[in-house]
């Protein structure tokens, strides 16, 4: 079997609460991955649940090959929770910096809507990156929801969110570890 390339899927960006800027890692490799595309959300810094979950649910259905997500913070959540809505397969997703939507003290508060986390395991390929000191999520409970899921569980030592405010714009590693990923599926 050979292994996938990016021309090969449609690679979903699910970025979380209030979007991901242009310094983003993922607005970073959205525009250098030719069948990468963003799934839009009608209102960033006021996520619905029902809304999220229906446009990434939306992005995967319409998707003319296999689908590979990469989803970051609340965008994990997003993925997790739109599950249920697929007509489609998923062939792996990547996630970094997924909340802990089930923490009563996260901020802002209606982030615990999209909670909490299923706990079976999930019906494709994932891999959850985590920081041992992400201000919405504990290293302890990203390990835990990664067990759950069945996702290879990859340390990202001191990295804050993962994001461009953490000092995460090219983030070199974080493409090295995806394109690893894409070739395994």
């Amino acid at each position: 079997m050979r292994a996938m390339k990016v021309r090969d899927a449609d690679i979903l960006i699910v970025p979380g609460y209030t979007n991901s800027g242009p310094d983003h890692w993922q607005s970073r490799w959205q525009s250098k991955l030719s069948t990468a595309r963003r799934v839009e959300q009608a209102e960033w810094s006021k996520p619905v649940r029902e809304d999220w979950t229906a446009s990434v649910a939306k992005a995967v259905n319409e998707a003319e090959r296999p689908v590979v997500i990469v989803a970051h913070s609340l965008g994990v959540a997003a993925v997790i929770q739109a599950m249920p809505q697929f007509q489609r397969p998923v062939a792996g997703a990547f996630f970094v910096a997924p909340p802990d939507v089930a923490n009563p003290e996260i901020k802002p508060r209606h982030l615990m809507t999209f909670g909490p986390y299923p706990r079976e395991p999930l019906a494709f390929p994932s891999v959850v990156i985590a920081s041992r000191n992400d201000p919405f999520c504990t290293f302890e409970v990203a390990e835990d929801i990664a067990g759950a899921w069945g996702s290879l569980f990859i340390d990202a030592g001191e990295a804050g969110h993962l994001n461009a405010d953490a000092g995460f714009g090219p983030w070199p590693e974080g493409s090295m570890t995806f394109a690893k990923f894409l070739t395994d599926l």
